[in-house]
């Protein structure tokens, strides 16, 4: 199991060996009684874990829960998960294949890992978009706490969800088979819809 018991606490971890079946399958655990200060992380990972179809209880936060936080953890998930579609989109998403991030004709996306944006492939924009985020939301500056999100942090989560959702666009129109597939699996325009409307 991968809950570790000590002293009557229940640590919600993988432990070295844990199998692939077990992997996350710690009990389940109301958000009230999560006292730690990854509560919203552990609360969303445990929403999707236990049944990735129910949009909406992964969506609706728990009674309290500020606003800004519950979108910063969710925007940290589907930065997260959204690398197995990276995974996925390497394969065929070669730089001599698809040498400029598009999704349609009509536009050409510049990337902003650069000390002047400029264009890159697909696939580099990718990586270089879901790098960015991560240092982006894991940076002391504009993320000091994950407790509580200065208000004028908030305008940052919006930034990395216009890059990335280009990434689900590229996938949709270039590589649909793949964007399928891992749609599918983890549901993420129904999820992600929600917090880019925001």
């Amino acid at each position: 199991m991968s809950a570790v018991v000590e002293k009557g606490v229940v640590y919600r971890r993988n432990e070295p060996g844990t199998k692939r079946e077990e992997w996350c399958k710690w009990p389940e655990m109301p958000f009230d009684e999560m006292d730690s200060t990854l509560n919203v992380q552990q609360y969303i990972q445990q929403c999707i874990y236990e049944d990735p179809s129910d949009v909406d209880k992964i969506l609706k936060a728990p009674a309290g829960q500020e606003e800004g936080v519950w979108k910063y953890e969710h925007v940290r998930q589907f930065c997260m998960e959204l690398n197995g579609l990276a995974i996925l989109l390497q394969d065929e998403c070669k730089p001599d294949v698809c040498v400029q991030m598009t999704a349609t004709d009509q536009w050409i996306f510049l990337c902003a890992a650069h000390k002047n944006p400029k264009e890159c492939s697909a696939i580099d924009y990718t990586r270089h978009t879901l790098d960015g985020a991560a240092c982006l939301l894991n940076s002391n500056k504009y993320f000091p706490s994950r407790i509580s999100i200065k208000e004028s942090s908030i305008s940052k989560i919006g930034s990395v969800c216009r890059r990335v959702y280009r990434i689900f666009s590229h996938a949709y129109f270039h590589h649909r088979e793949l964007f399928d597939q891992f749609e599918v699996t983890f549901l993420f325009v129904s999820l992600f819809r929600y917090h880019y409307l925001f």
